[in-house]
């Protein structure tokens, strides 16, 4: 039975069951019950087990250093889902301490599986967020990564930050503005979109794109922009019309 299928009292349970179970293998040296729910068909047994992590990580002190030790063996794990877990509670980690876990997303950003990857992208959005200053250094470094996936990956990761402090993102966006990759370039235009329909975004995302060179780009990215105050416009501070007319006013083409 799937975690959604269980009652909400029963999944409670079952949080505080594998919580003691992970707790009690990192007491003991152990990772019997780490690895059966790290590697867990069902997506939230996973995420039960990586927040489980996060829990004990900050509860119990004298328990850090088992945990680095389980990440650093277990990053290398055959199994994706395993990898995948491991990626996923580090970030957790790095919410307050990406310093200490730095490494292992470099290790993870480079992993042959995607599922592995694409938790490297939601750790940096969850890490970005809380601790921007640190992420955003170490995601700078990979923007002119000569791997096309890498550069898309980090453009894609830093997202989350730029939708309530554009400004912290868009010089590292502006790395990315001549890339030659379509898929690289798709990105960009996508979180320039992502970026621009919360309050106060829309000035500092045009008024940033002011400065940018290729006039191509910028174009779809306006373009874009307009669209999301269409399709989210539920979310949006300004209409579609209004977002339009503001363009229209500030964005300077020549």
């Amino acid at each position: 039975m799937r975690f959604y299928d269980l009652s909400k009292e029963e999944r409670s349970l079952l949080v505080e069951g594998i919580n003691r179970e992970i707790e009690n293998d990192l007491k003991h040296n152990n990772s019997l019950s780490i690895l059966k729910y790290f590697s867990d068909d069902d997506t939230y047994i996973r995420k039960t087990g990586y927040l489980a992590i996060g829990k004990i990580f900050y509860a119990q002190p004298k328990l850090q250093s088992s945990i680095f030790h389980l990440l650093n063996e277990l990053v290398k794990h055959e199994d994706e889902l395993i990898r995948q877990t491991i990626i996923n509670a580090a970030g957790e980690i790095g919410k307050f301490h990406f310093d200490k876990i730095e490494h292992i997303m470099d290790i993870g950003l480079f992993d042959a599986h995607h599922r592995v990857r694409n938790a490297v992208i939601g750790s940096i959005k969850k890490m970005g967020e809380r601790n921007p200053e640190p992420v955003l250094a170490w995601a700078k470094m990979y923007l002119k990564h000569p791997d096309k996936e890498i550069r898309r990956e980090i453009c894609h990761g830093i997202e989350l930050r730029g939708r309530t402090h554009p400004q912290d993102i868009l010089p590292l966006l502006k790395t990315l503005e001549f890339d030659e990759t379509k898929r690289v370039s798709d990105t960009l235009i996508h979180v320039l979109g992502q970026i621009a329909y919360k309050k106060g975004c829309l000035k500092t995302v045009v008024a940033h794109l002011n400065t940018w060179k290729n006039k191509g780009l910028v174009e779809k990215a306006l373009d874009e922009i307009v669209d999301v105050h269409n399709r989210y416009k539920k979310f949006a501070v300004l209409t579609q019309q209004e977002a339009i007319d503001y363009i229209d006013a500030n964005y300077k083409s020549h």
